[in-house]
């Protein structure tokens, strides 16, 4: 489904860069000026949320460009063939069918003749009665205590979703139930995790769709020694340890019931499965009906995407006002400034959905890109950033786009916090657009030789989302939200977001580096002159 034409022949394109010359020193301060109802204009909502884009350094021309551009990369045809299960994937030849995974029952979405969705909620159903079973203590350790620990065991797709929908939906976690998550291959993440907690009350889901992932397996092989070194029985291992996999045999062989193995599929991405059985742990944590309103809010922005106008789409309005920045004025990050606690894991969620599925060198059809691809994401919850790095965005010499997302209402109301935390999120926006002028510094009787000092330019592009309160459906939304604005990057620049084979490499250079570090005997190194010099090294000084 490779565009015929290259992006940068592309008539939109064209006319995006003669525009961008045009427009490029044009400050917010004066696009606000001439148009006292920008604010108003640089606007959309769609189910519940909020974008105020109008602090961008974009024009009603270039809102129009940028849409035209759309339109010229396919991105409707590719919207309707990704809802269609069309194997856009195509460097593995698979659907991508992430929205079916939130799909209502009842509804229809085809892939090689199936529909997936029965399915789908056949799995929910099964997550369902097993959370109910964990958080009403009918489902018992092997000693019959009831099971108050819950770790999620896995790594990328399989951590970040669930640990980033957990901190985010702690408000309405069963205070009862303690729930860990364990990634990293070091150690240390394990025994953290572990540290204080009774075996016997401790349930481990093993989240891996082969069984076979190295960081994930290995953490499981030290989970299950750790529960049978408490309970000495290897029948234990069937009360304490579930799988979210599509391996039976190697479920199975690990010593769990496959009868409580949770499946998914391959037309979900890792990245894309926290509304899958991947997000067991989360179901477990907020319960299943949190659980389902989540999944509607996923759902209403997924509707939204399908249908909404371009000139109405939050996603694609996000999606393209990310490539005006990389591409035109060459901005090589994003940040993400929730202004939330809870969502304090959302930019760490964001870095793997945006820079593994638009990292890419190389479009569909394998040309080399001759233009840049996907930007950095990064971030911190405000009000902390703003002690922090903000000084570099309002007076640094790097462009940052930033999202801010601010809520109307906090979860914990105490006195002014929540006044003062929105207060905040409306200044940071403000400042970076319009700065402060020399005569503005002046005015407030600075001596001359500090007023270059205090001076900020502004005319630093952000966005606002704004949603009443965090809520488990408002949460489904603004993930969809970045979903889909990745989608629409991604077919802009006619690259693949659903593969990752950049991350393949790595691992299997590492298969190959574990036994030569291992070694009783000194091994015969193949490698370059550095790492041969580092394995040597760590070989003769790991044992202290």
């Amino acid at each position: 489904m490779a565009n015929t034409l290259a992006l940068t022949q592309r008539p939109a394109w064209k006319a995006l860069g003669e525009h961008y010359r045009n427009i490029r020193d044009l400050h917010l301060r004066t696009l606000f000026a001439e148009d006292p109802r920008r604010g108003e204009r640089f606007a959309a909502e769609a189910a519940g949320l909020y974008l105020d884009y109008s602090k961008h350094r974009v024009t009603a021309e270039t809102m129009n460009l940028l849409f035209e551009l759309a339109r010229q990369s396919g991105l409707r045809e590719r919207i309707d063939a990704m809802f269609a299960g069309e194997k856009i994937n195509l460097t593995e030849n698979r659907a991508v069918l992430h929205v079916a995974l939130r799909a209502p029952r009842g509804s229809t979405i085809m892939v090689d003749g199936e529909n997936v969705v029965p399915k789908v909620h056949e799995v929910l159903d099964r997550m369902a009665e097993f959370s109910h079973a964990v958080r009403g203590g009918s489902w018992q350790g092997h000693t019959g205590k009831r099971i108050r620990n819950v770790i999620n065991v896995g790594i990328g797709g399989s951590d970040l979703g669930p640990v980033m929908a957990y901190e985010a939906l702690r408000h309405y976690a069963d205070p009862n139930l303690t729930v860990r998550f364990v990634s990293n291959v070091d150690g240390t993440d394990f025994a953290v995790a572990t540290a204080g907690l009774d075996p016997a009350e401790t349930l481990f889901i093993i989240s891996s769709k082969t069984f076979t992932t190295l960081e994930t397996m290995t953490n499981a092989r030290t989970a299950r020694q750790w529960t049978l070194d408490a309970l000495h029985d290897e029948g234990a291992v069937a009360r304490h340890f579930v799988a979210v996999s599509t391996n039976a045999a190697e479920v199975a062989k690990f010593g769990i019931d496959t009868r409580n193995m949770f499946g998914f599929w391959d037309w979900v991405g890792g990245r894309y499965s926290m509304d899958s059985a991947i997000g067991l742990s989360t179901m477990i944590a907020v319960g299943p009906d949190h659980f389902q309103a989540m999944l509607s809010g996923f759902h209403a922005i997924d509707e939204h995407f399908r249908t909404a106008p371009f000139e109405r789409n939050l996603p694609v309005i996000m999606g393209l006002l990310a490539v005006w920045y990389n591409d035109f004025f060459g901005a090589q990050t994003v940040g993400i400034f929730p202004y939330d606690q809870y969502l304090k894991r959302f930019p760490a969620y964001l870095q793997q959905l945006t820079m593994e599925s638009n990292g890419k060198h190389v479009t569909l059809d394998g040309r080399q890109v001759d233009y840049q691809t996907g930007p950095i994401f990064w971030g911190e919850p405000g009000t902390n950033g703003q002690h922090s790095f903000y000084q570099l965005i309002h007076q640094g010499t790097k462009l940052i786009p930033a999202d801010f997302i601010a809520f109307c209402r906090t979860l914990n109301p105490l006195g002014r916090h929540h006044d003062l935390l929105t207060a905040n999120v409306l200044a940071q926006a403000e400042a970076l657009a319009f700065g402060k002028t020399p005569e503005q510094v002046k005015a407030e009787g600075t001596p001359e030789r500090l007023v270059p000092h205090r001076v900020c330019e502004g005319n630093r592009p952000s966005s606002i989302i704004m949603a009443d309160q965090l809520t488990p459906e408002v949460l489904g939304k603004l993930v969809a939200l970045y979903e889909h604005s990745v989608f629409t990057q991604g077919c802009v620049w006619s690259i693949d977001s659903f593969d990752q084979w950049g991350v393949e490499l790595g691992k299997v250079l590492a298969l190959r580096i574990i036994p030569e570090l291992e070694s009783g005997a000194e091994p015969q190194l193949n490698h370059d002159s550095s790492t041969n010099l580092l394995i040597r090294r760590y070989r003769e000084r790991r044992k202290g």
